[in-house]
């Protein structure tokens, strides 16, 4: 049976689209998850859905338990996993408000917990990772944008550095270098995670701004991201409601 687990980003959490809303708590081997569960249905699709960043937004990215919040989907009873993320746009024609579905990743994050094996004692871990975004899932979340008229990108690269800081302009500009398409501060560790634990995993981007290498751009704030976020959340949610559908019609 499908049930959906959706990791939502900065205000991007609302349990709002769910019916029959109900909390659920769980505990991992790896500590506690950014929020309580919130459970319940998508026209006839069980879904899940998780803070990342807390409902209060009260951890930061290196502060996110990534670990825990995976396995307690998995254990909630989740089969796939839909994700939100902000985004700051590194290619000119990502424009504010664009949604991009993520194909790659780049990690230049240092100081998280990027797999569930603490030891080899019990056998070695080394999860494929050469295409860490569901096909499956990625294909829905794009049918689901353009159905519903937004500006979405079919694929696209994201570098997810650690954060909480924005980037230096040399760092913006080496980023394109490497052929980012945007950059955020979340993806990879959470992609990893799902990988590892056999979840099929897709995540949505949203840009909010250009990231400093556009030099003609004021520098962006927390508030300008907020900005964009509020202006796009009803998107989403229907971007969301639409995609579960699609997801369980494979049932």
């Amino acid at each position: 049976m499908i049930r959906v687990g959706i990791v939502g980003g900065s205000g991007l959490d609302d349990p709002d689209i769910l019916e029959d809303c109900k909390k659920l708590e769980v505990d991992t081997p790896y500590g506690a998850p950014s929020s309580d569960i919130m459970s319940g249905m998508i026209n006839d699709t069980r879904v899940f859905i998780l803070a990342r960043h807390g409902r209060k937004h009260q951890y930061s990215p290196t502060q996110v338990n990534n670990r825990a919040n995976i396995y307690a989907l998995k254990q909630a009873g989740a089969t796939h996993i839909i994700a939100t993320t902000a985004c700051g746009s590194l290619r000119e024609e990502i424009d504010r408000g664009h949604f991009v579905i993520l194909d790659q990743f780049i990690d230049f994050t240092r100081f998280r917990k990027n797999t569930f094996a603490d030891s080899f004692e019990h056998g070695a871990v080394h999860t494929a990772m050469a295409h860490p975004f569901d096909d499956f899932l990625r294909n829905v979340l794009y049918k689901s944008a353009k159905d519903i008229g937004l500006n979405v990108h079919d694929k696209g690269c994201v570098v997810t550095i650690e954060g909480p800081r924005f980037s230096t302009v040399a760092e913006s500009k080496m980023f394109r270098l490497w052929g980012a398409d945007v950059i955020n501060m979340s993806t990879a560790p959470e992609a990893m995670l799902a990988n590892e634990a056999g979840l099929p995993y897709a995540a949505v981007a949203m840009a909010t701004d250009y990231d400093c290498w556009k030099q003609d751009e004021a520098p962006v704030t927390w508030d300008d991201i907020l900005s964009v976020f509020n202006k796009n959340a009803d998107n989403v949610k229907q971007l969301f409601i639409n995609a579960v559908s699609q997801i369980a019609a494979m049932d």
